[in-house]
């Protein structure tokens, strides 16, 4: 990470998946979402995207489509079709924003409140199994580490823009 790699044949630079950063981050992250997913999933029957938006919804509601999409991370295409399928499932409910009739303005339900409920004790037991291994400075060490890169990566893209 970070260190040059070069192919000693032509002396050209070479990209190695397993050693740049961005990619095991990414594969990481899948990897995680995909195995918590196994929690819910079975349980509650809900998908990776709903679960982004029970849980945004949860801690950052009224939201917008556009503002949830930032939030978790996810296309609008995406948002669209998961807050239908929730919205019909009672899970969230939708109200046109005042300020701009062509907006929506997104809650939990009642009904939704309740499942995000029966799902924080699960994924908190399971980060706390993830993080098993690791003591409470390595944990605070990580932490850090993620903030200082998300904030770099912040720093990046609006230069970027």
């Amino acid at each position: 990470m970070g260190r040059k790699c070069t192919d000693s044949d032509s002396g050209q630079a070479e990209l190695r998946l397993e050693e740049f950063l961005p990619y095991r981050l990414s594969i990481l992250a899948g990897r995680v979402s995909v195995s918590f997913a196994g929690i819910y999933k079975q349980r509650f029957g809900i998908s990776i995207p709903q679960w982004r938006v029970l849980a945004n919804l949860g801690q950052f509601a009224p939201l917008s489509a556009a503002e949830l999409a930032r939030h978790s991370s996810m296309d609008k295409v995406q948002i669209s079709r998961t807050i239908s399928k929730m919205a019909r499932a009672g899970l969230i409910t939708r109200q046109t924003d005042p300020d701009d009739n062509r907006a929506l303005i997104l809650s939990l339900s009642d009904r939704g409140q309740a499942l995000l409920a029966q799902i924080i004790p699960l994924a908190l037991a399971w980060e706390a199994e993830l993080l098993s291994d690791l003591d409470e400075q390595e944990i605070a060490l990580l932490d850090n580490l993620l903030n200082r890169l998300g904030n770099k990566v912040d720093r990046l893209s609006a230069t970027a823009d």
